[in-house]
């Protein structure tokens, strides 16, 4: 990723991140807009869609939308009321205020299909989703546990480290249950590796993991531990994924896990780990 492109994403996260922390009534109430005016918007969905792909006249919007001359016009006369396009010779185009209205109602859309789709995280991490962007996850692969496949994120988490060079992660480490390493074989030998967890989870992994904590001590270095009194959900960073783990409040047993490889959900991944990471301790052996 270009520096360019990294501080665009590292922005675009940022605003992302402010609206959700400020909400929608940072303004007067009489400056909100009417509902109505809200579902107008909306039920035009399709024809924002048109005219932001590109420029079209009256015959091409019919063909375009499916809709009959008449419905047509009346789309027209309503976008020229609103100040939402101008027609040049014949060709309607979205003015500015057009374009950003085009871009909400879309990013509308999008941000509905990724709160459906990312449903089993959010539930979970329902205490920390305010810190958690879900548009770079809108299109990720998201794995349940169910009572047929109860270990099915746990899979999916071994699936991608297995075929990792380094690996980071914070509040990752009990992502593979107490067995499954002895029978799979140490899932983190093969790599890099550097994991924030809580005291109670290095405490736990000095009395049981005896390889774990004798790597800390290998002159290669292959593993770090840092701690810190508290963390969210559990984040996870591979070669070219990342991913977000939700646990069961009561059992810690992961629930779901949910990755992609989108460079916007790369950029804000980077950010959260390094935000809690200087904020954690070493371990030593």
């Amino acid at each position: 990723m270009r520096d360019a492109d990294g501080e665009v994403l590292d922005e675009l996260l940022q605003n992302a991140l402010e609206i959700q922390h400020r909400g929608l009534r940072a303004g007067p109430a009489d400056a909100r807009l009417d509902t109505d005016e809200l579902l107008d918007v909306v039920r035009h969905r399709e024809l924002f869609e048109a005219l932001y792909d590109e420029p079209l006249d009256r015959r091409d919007l019919e063909a375009r939308l499916d809709v009959s001359r008449a419905t047509s016009h009346r789309f027209t006369r309503w976008l020229a009321s609103n100040a939402y396009a101008d027609r040049v010779d014949g060709v309607y185009h979205l003015t500015g205020e057009g374009e950003v209205v085009a871009e909400a109602v879309m990013g509308l859309e999008r941000k509905l299909r990724a709160a459906d789709r990312l449903a089993p995280l959010l539930d979970v991490i329902c205490e920390d989703h305010r810190d958690f962007v879900v548009e770079p996850f809108e299109d990720a692969t998201v794995t349940v546990a169910t009572p047929s496949e109860p270990y099915a994120p746990v899979t999916r988490f071994l699936t991608l480290l297995r075929s990792c060079g380094r690996f980071r992660g914070f509040n990752t480490t009990h992502m593979i249950p107490p067995g499954l390493a002895d029978l799979y074989g140490d899932p983190f030998a093969a790599c890099e590796v550097e994991l924030i967890s809580l005291p109670n989870v290095i405490e736990a992994l000095r009395e049981t993991e005896r390889d774990v904590w004798r790597a800390l001590d290998e002159e290669d270095g292959h593993l770090k531990l840092l701690t810190r009194e508290a963390l969210p959900y559990g984040l996870a960073l591979f070669d070219d994924r990342v991913g977000i783990g939700g646990y069961d409040e009561e059992t810690g047993t992961l629930r779901v896990f949910v990755d992609t490889d989108t460079a916007i959900a790369r950029a804000w991944a980077e950010r959260v780990y390094e935000t809690f990471r200087r904020d954690s301790k070493p371990v030593t052996a």
